[in-house]
């Protein structure tokens, strides 16, 4: 019996820290999904409309003109983007020009994907550029010398046949005010303004893309329902899920891997309440046949060892819980787990809570506990005939 007892405790401290550690994980997850979507929405608009065909469309019509007054818009930008060659002390590289309206600064988060220097892009009637850390870091960028440009270059619309190589392309320079990191997806951008855009790549009307964004307590879904319906088949509507729709599957991708993962280590722990129990039937053969003798039938011998099994479970799986939970309270308050880079833009592992989670966790553990306690409790009847004879 005390060997049963320490293999029905160790059943119980794995069930335990599997529910811990599935709790904590996802957590954490959870707080990475949160730090890495807000960080991407200081950069893409609640809202973006897109030619369906085409690389850009004329903004000034009727309906986006409404669109632009409606009193629930907290900032409406035109957008003109296109790949372009960038040289900085004669280092070249393939990137994207993004010029974007006075509406785009509007957003008062834009300060914090900074890595150096200031989001400006205007400043005494001078253009600036803010561009990514992947332009940065290949063209090793100083934002502090404002005598070394950046060089732009965008195929000339006008240039001949005969043109020489020079003539084909429009070049233009600017000023770097800026460094901002955010992910693959969008660090090998320049931001400018609009005006230096149009001028460089010879669009004095059409934008590529409308961005918009609304004021809180908005229904951006009913939103986007209305502005599909009247916009016709001619553009595309996009939320900020689907505008990231690769970086929202990869989080989940990566959230669903390790909950599989640490499903399998509970499964387990599992195994150890099977072994225990199983012991325990052995050991309780001859009270297993006495109750029999009693008048007790095979659903209530089998009911004593599947409670006893979920007892264990319930109890492994709560306590994992609790301390689960306390942990991840105490991670967000206290910070107490470093991310252990002096280069990160948080300091300690973000943490968020779902109830969902504790739900799924809890739902997850009772279904293998269920089914691990039904194998031992079968087992508690075989053959009980036979030392029913022997007795």
């Amino acid at each position: 019996m005390h060997a049963v007892n320490i293999i029905s405790g160790i059943s119980m401290l794995g069930v335990l820290i599997g529910s811990a550690a599935l709790i904590i994980i996802m957590s954490v997850f959870n707080g990475f999904e949160a730090v890495i979507l807000s960080s991407y929405s200081n950069f893409t608009a609640e809202i973006k409309i897109e030619p369906r065909l085409g690389k850009t469309f004329d903004p000034n019509t009727a309906y986006f003109t409404s669109l632009q007054r409606d009193p629930r818009v907290f900032s409406y930008t035109g957008v003109l983007q296109e790949m372009v060659l960038i040289k900085y002390d004669n280092r070249p590289f393939i990137g994207t020009i993004k010029g974007v309206s006075p509406g785009f600064l509007k957003n008062p988060r834009l300060d914090s994907i900074v890595q150096t220097g200031s989001f400006t892009l205007k400043k005494d009637n001078q253009n600036y550029a803010v561009i990514g850390a992947a332009v940065q870091s290949s063209l090793s960028v100083s934002v502090r010398d404002q005598f070394n440009q950046l060089e732009i270059y965008s195929p000339s619309r006008s240039a001949g046949s005969g043109a020489g190589p020079l003539s084909e392309f429009v070049v233009r320079s600017i000023i770097p005010s800026g460094v901002y990191g955010l992910g693959p997806e969008f660090d090998d951008m320049v931001v400018t303004p609009i005006e230096f855009a149009r001028d460089l790549l010879n669009q004095p009307v059409n934008v590529s893309s409308l961005e918009i964004n609304y004021k809180k307590g908005t229904d951006v879904d009913e939103v986007q329902a209305a502005i599909k319906d009247k916009i016709g088949a001619q553009f595309t509507v996009k939320n900020r899920l689907e505008q990231n729709a690769v970086l929202y599957k990869t989080l989940n991708f990566e959230r669903w891997s390790i909950y599989m993962i640490l499903t399998f280590v509970v499964i387990i722990a599992a195994f150890n309440i099977i072994g225990s129990l199983t012991i325990l039937v052995i050991e309780r053969k001859k009270d297993i046949a006495i109750l029999t003798s009693l008048g007790a039938n095979k659903q209530l011998i089998q009911g004593i060892f599947f409670f006893d099994g979920m007892m264990i479970s319930i109890t492994g799986c709560i306590v994992g819980i609790v301390l689960g939970l306390g942990f991840c309270i105490l991670q967000q308050r206290y910070g107490l787990v470093k991310m252990g880079s002096t280069m990160s833009m948080i300091d300690a592992y973000p943490v968020s809570i779902r109830i969902t989670d504790v739900g799924l966790v809890f739902l997850t553990v009772m279904v293998i506990a269920v089914i691990a306690s039904g194998i031992s409790a079968r087992l508690s009847v075989k053959g009980l005939n036979d030392i029913k004879q022997d007795l």
